[in-house]
């Protein structure tokens, strides 16, 4: 069966390639339906990465967010016609302490590997879990990026100390709203204070329990915990921020990308004894467990409807292009692309 990639060629470039699909008794092949754009996606198609880099991983199909709709199963696990979460972290072996999207052998869907903008996806049962009735599909085509603040709160529960009265987060981008989210529900008890720099984008985060402009953070404010969600030439700024109003031996959790060095007050890291990770990507575990969270707490997708920004509906090399283009411009929300039968 001939399949077609939309891959990147060079940047803001897309071409069709074909490739022939081989049915076995192994792989589940899926029709993907809804697309969301990254930043990381982004950095490609506008040629932001480093030179070097994009001459080594272009032509490459993009997107490593989104849904299907499985079109054949040899192996039983899911019905034709099951909507269907697609993982793009394809591990290749298993450590007993590393996880499966720190090992440096795991591949990654858009990113040195051709992503889920094809016609078809052929992939082991393992990379693929069912969508729970009811999820908003839309929604849904961002379960990748979800998960991976889901990852981040899961090693944060295991690293940080138990006083968690109040946790801060800085970013007030898509990264910084699902974050908070996230933190509100796993720990409702605990004040959520969000930080960042437009007054307009906070007051989407109804549910946190203080929000603060950067600017504007008053002197005795203190905070147990933080979640630095800013990244870009932000992310320095933020971190030391954080640095400044944390309390001695607090964790921070770094999940926003930078292409620059951060600069951060080590002095005062080392003063306060301060705990310092970051968190990339996520895991089957981590899909696996958003998706539990999504079903029982459903709200959770209520509040995640409100990043959804442009939805376009895409069949051709031109109407991808045009997503990307209109994906640029957005101030906030996800761009979902959604794949015309």
């Amino acid at each position: 069966m001939l399949n077609a990639k939309y891959q990147l060629k060079r940047p803001r470039q897309f071409e069709i390639c074909y490739e022939d699909i081989t049915f076995d008794d192994e792989h589940v092949i899926v029709r993907p339906t809804h697309l969301s754009i990254c930043n990381a996606d982004q950095r490609y198609y506008q040629g932001l990465r480093p030179e070097e880099v994009l001459r080594q991983k272009l032509p490459m199909a993009l997107i490593h967010e989104g849904i299907g709709q499985v079109m054949y199963d040899p192996t039983g696990t899911f019905e034709v016609g099951q909507k269907v979460v697609m993982i793009p972290n394809l591990p290749s072996e298993k450590d007993d302490v590393i996880g499966e999207n720190y090992l440096r052998s795991s591949k990654f869907r858009g990113s040195g590997t051709d992503g889920f903008l094809q016609e078809y996806i052929k992939e082991v049962p393992d990379r693929i879990l069912p969508l729970p009735d009811g999820i908003n599909p839309v929604v849904a085509a961002f379960t990748e990026m979800v998960s991976v603040s889901y990852h981040a709160l899961d090693r944060f529960d295991k690293i940080a100390h138990e006083r968690r009265n109040v946790i801060g987060l800085w970013g007030d981008g898509n990264l910084g709203y699902i974050t908070s989210l996230l933190l509100k529900k796993k720990y409702p008890d605990t004040k959520i204070y969000v930080f960042g720099l437009s007054e307009n984008k906070l007051s989407d985060f109804t549910f946190a329990d203080e929000v603060f402009l950067t600017t504007q953070i008053p002197d005795d404010l203190r905070i147990d915990h933080a979640f630095e969600c800013a990244g870009g030439s932000g992310a320095p700024k933020a971190i030391n921020q954080i640095i400044d109003y944390i309390h001695p031996e607090g964790t921070i959790s770094i999940l926003g990308v930078t292409e620059e060095l951060a600069p951060i007050n080590t002095r005062m890291v080392l003063e306060k004894g301060l705990r310092i990770f970051g968190s990339s990507r996520s895991g089957r575990a981590d899909f696996k467990g958003l998706l539990d969270m999504y079903v029982e707490q459903p709200d959770i997708v209520d509040y995640l409807e409100n990043i959804v920004g442009t939805q376009m509906r895409v069949r051709n090399v031109k109407d991808i292009s045009a997503a990307f283009e209109a994906d640029i411009h957005k101030l906030i929300g996800k761009t979902i692309m959604i794949w015309d039968e």
